[in-house]
């Protein structure tokens, strides 16, 4: 496998890591925690885990369009982003892109 790489340490961010893992068995997988930057806003509910950027590199991806990744990511993900997760950022890219 390639790069792994999780630089957010809560028990979303280890649980969005575990699914994606999962789903979408990834050669390069970065879950990184933004909430930091929304302390306050709408959205943040003060778990200090509610918005995420994920950079995500599959062969899951090989030939589809952007939407259709980011709908693969959302699927694999569905339930968070219904209860936990308020903002995800997402790029997905295929191997050599």
């Amino acid at each position: 496998m390639g790069r792994m790489t999780d630089t957010a340490t809560g028990p979303v961010a280890a649980e969005i890591t575990a699914r994606l893992t999962t789903a979408l068995s990834p050669t390069r997988l970065e879950v990184v925690n933004e909430s930091a930057q929304h302390r306050g806003h709408m959205g943040d509910d003060g778990s200090g885990e509610s918005h995420f950027r994920v950079v995500v590199e599959s062969a899951a991806f090989v030939g589809r369009s952007r939407v259709e990744r980011q709908r693969l990511v959302n699927r694999a993900l569905a339930e968070l982003l219904a209860e936990r997760v308020h903002a995800l950022a997402i790029v997905a890219r295929a191997p050599g892109e």
